[in-house]
C-alpha cells in the first residue's frame, strides 16, 4: 500500500518593518495551515525582516539570531501542537562576526531542542544591486542536505541556489523527495515593464526544470509586496534606502508555486497578495515519474568530471 498523500503549504508572506509583528504573523499563518490539513509548511526567505539586503550596514547584524533560538522557540510550540513539519529561513549568528542564511528543519516527531532535524546554510550568496548578501552571509559550508522527517525527506536549498542545477541534484541524490526554496526575489520597479514577464517565467521554469530532471516535488515560497527595506528591532528603527516612492525599492512578486515530478504546477499563487498555498502531493509520484524518465540510472558518472571545474578553457 502506498503511503498517503501529504499536504504541503507555501506561506507567501509580506513582511512589515518590525521583525517582532513578523514573527507572529507568521506564527499564525502557519497554524491556519496546519488547521487545514498541511503536514509539511514552508516559510519565505529570511521572514522576520523586510528584506534588509538592499543596502549594506553593520547596524542590520543586529538581526541575526542563535538556532536554536528566540525565532525557533516560539515556531516549535505550534510545530509540536500542530503535529506539523516546518522550514524556516533564518538570518543565524554563528559566532561573533560569523552569520549565515539558513534553514531550520523542524519536526514535530524529533526531541531535538526546538525539534530541529537539522540546518541548511546557503550556499550560494548573491551580490546584485539590491541583494547585497555577500555583505551579511558567510556561504554555506554543511553542504546540500535531505532530512528525514515524519513528512518523507526534504531537501531545503534557498533562493539564489534556485538557479544551480548542480544544488538540485545533489540534494536529490541525498534522498530528497521535495526541494523547498525558501524565496526572497523580485522586481527592480523599473525593470518590470520590460523584464518582469520574463524574469518570473525563467524563475518558474528553472525550478520546474529541477522537478522534472530530478523527479521530486518542487516547493517554492516566496515573500510579496513592496518593500524600501524599512527595519524596526528591539525598538531600534533603522530606515531602508532610497527616496521610498514606488520607484524605489523591490516589489517582490510573490508567485509561489508547488511543482510535481513530472514538472507540473499543482498550485501557484497571485504576484500581489498573501496566500497559503496548498497541494497534496503524493510521494509514489516520484518512484512512478523516475521508472518512466530514469535520468538517475543514465547518468553518466563517468563522465562528469569537469564539472567541478570553473570554466573548461
Amino acid at each position: 500500500m502506498s503511503a498517503p498523500a501529504t499536504r504541503i503549504a507555501l506561506i507567501q508572506m509580506a513582511c512589515a518593518p518590525s521583525t517582532a509583528q513578523n514573527l507572529e504573523h507568521a506564527a499564525d499563518l502557519v497554524r491556519e495551515a496546519a488547521r487545514d490539513g498541511a503536514q509539511l509548511i514552508c516559510l519565505p526567505e529570511l521572514f522576520r525582516a523586510q528584506y534588509f539586503c538592499q543596502r549594506e550596514d553593520h547596524a542590520l547584524f543586529a538581526l541575526a539570531e542563535s538556532i536554536p533560538g528566540p525565532s525557533t522557540e516560539r515556531l516549535a510550540a505550534i510545530v509540536r501542537e500542530e503535529k506539523i513539519t516546518l522550514i524556516a529561513s533564518l538570518f543565524e549568528r554563528r559566532a561573533p562576526g560569523l552569520y549565515h542564511n539558513t534553514a531550520a528543519v523542524m519536526d514535530h516527531a524529533s526531541d531535538a531542542p526546538d525539534n530541529i532535524v537539522g540546518l541548511y546554510r546557503k550556499m550560494h550568496i548573491p551580490d546584485d544591486p539590491l541583494y547585497y548578501e555577500k555583505f551579511y552571509f558567510t556561504p554555506g559550508d554543511l553542504g546540500f542536505k535531505a532530512f528525514p522527517t515524519s513528512n518523507g525527506y526534504v531537501g531545503p536549498l534557498i533562493c539564489w541556489d534556485q538557479w544551480y542545477p548542480e544544488a538540485a541534484r545533489l540534494t536529490a541524490l541525498r534522498g530528497a523527495q521535495t526541494l523547498f526554496y525558501p524565496t526572497g526575489i523580485g522586481w527592480h520597479p523599473g525593470e518590470k515593464a520590460e523584464f518582469g514577464e520574463a524574469q518570473y517565467s525563467a524563475w518558474q521554469t528553472m525550478q520546474r526544470a529541477h522537478a522534472i530532471s530530478n523527479g521530486v516535488f518542487v516547493a517554492a515560497a516566496n515573500r510579496v509586496g513592496h518593500e524600501h527595506g524599512d527595519v524596526v528591532h528591539d525598538g531600534v528603527t533603522i530606515e531602508g534606502p532610497g527616496d521610498h516612492t514606488a520607484a524605489s525599492g523591490l516589489e517582490f512578486w510573490g508567485g509561489s508555486f508547488i511543482a510535481d515530478p513530472f514538472g507540473r504546477v499543482l498550485a501557484q499563487a497571485s504576484h500581489d497578495k498573501e496566500e497559503i498555498l496548498v497541494a497534496d502531493c503524493d510521494p509514489a509520484l516520484v518512484e512512478i515519474t523516475r521508472q518512466h524518465w530514469p535520468f538517475l540510472r543514465d547518468r553518466r558518472i563517468d563522465a562528469y568530471a569537469g564539472i567541478t571545474s570553473r570554466f573548461i578553457d
